[in-house]
């Protein structure tokens, strides 16, 4: 008898589906995501740092954005690298085939390079997972298993692609990797990257959307940045933009020299701020405001 997952397609089920296909649709023939550079690099840098966060890494937005910045960050070298191998592999996602076992191979030792013993390469030790009072609650299936349960997994990834909505077929996809729990590390950021991988190939949009979130709750988040990025954006905030070279950082007298201003509660409350507030840019010290060290890059 060939692989099947045990699922049940509920009402709730396809009401969600059908949401989250009319607000794609509606933020596709409205607007154009590809187009808008910083919106896309925002959503992405919010992806790595939700995912990376449920895995322990404490580093702050910020510090995930300097990170991929190249920016230098004082922290753990191990969460710092976490951060690159994320962005590496989130960068290959146009790539990737998803349906292909050993592009999941390829992608694990991406995202997991120089941060566990084992990377790129199935688990060969026994897992399970226990409780704050040491009680196992679950235990994976043993390493022998697993080259089987992944083939039969893509197989029938392979065989539905063409007759199971996407939305259903990469929760599905997801649910089952998380079981068989295939590597001994990073489990669940690359579960989080190959669903955001097959979406993708189903609408291109979804490579930046954070699938950290409920999706039908984001997309409504991601409408209005959209909506917002085309009504807010004044020629004050245009200017201010205009004036700051990619990943170059800047104190606040250096912009408002640029900009040929004098006042600079002014220039705060219609230059800097509405862009900070809009994600346009952002400041190197994102915990100390007001610290004399403070400097600006564009996004």
């Amino acid at each position: 008898m060939s692989y099947q997952p045990l699922y049940t397609i509920t009402n709730q089920i396809l009401a969600y589906v059908s949401s989250i296909s009319e607000k794609i649709g509606n933020i596709s023939a409205t607007h154009n995501l590809e187009s808008k550079t910083h919106l896309r690099r925002n959503n992405r840098i919010r992806s790595i740092h939700s995912s990376l966060k449920i895995e322990a890494n404490s580093l702050s937005l910020g510090q995930v954005r300097d990170v991929i910045n190249g920016k230098i960050v004082l922290g753990k070298q191990k969460e710092i690298q976490e951060v690159k191998n994320a962005f590496d592999a989130y960068e290959r996602i146009k790539e990737i085939d998803p349906y292909d076992i050993e592009e999941l191979k390829k992608s694990h030792g991406i995202m997991t390079k120089y941060v566990v013993d084992i990377s790129g390469e199935f688990r060969n030790s026994d897992e399970g997972f226990f409780d704050d009072r040491g009680r196992c609650i679950f235990i994976a299936p043993p390493p022998y298993l697993v080259p089987s349960l992944m083939d039969d997994l893509f197989n029938w990834m392979q065989d539905e692609k063409d007759n199971t909505h996407p939305l259903i077929l990469s929760c599905i996809f997801h649910y089952e990797f998380v079981f068989i729990h295939p590597f001994c590390d990073g489990n669940g950021r690359i579960a989080r990257l190959w669903h955001t991988t097959l979406l993708s190939k189903w609408k291109p949009i979804f490579e930046y959307i954070p699938l950290e979130s409920q999706i039908d709750k984001i997309l409504d988040d991601i409408s209005k940045q959209v909506n917002e990025d085309i009504e807010q954006i004044d020629p004050n905030i245009k200017k201010l933009l205009d004036v700051m070279e990619d990943d170059v950082s800047y104190s606040s007298n250096e912009l408002m020299q640029k900009l040929n201003l004098k006042a600079k509660e002014g220039f705060r409350r219609n230059y800097l701020r509405p862009a900070i507030d809009q994600n346009l840019i952002y400041m190197t010290i994102p915990d100390k405001p007001k610290s004399k060290n403070q400097c600006y890059i564009k996004v």
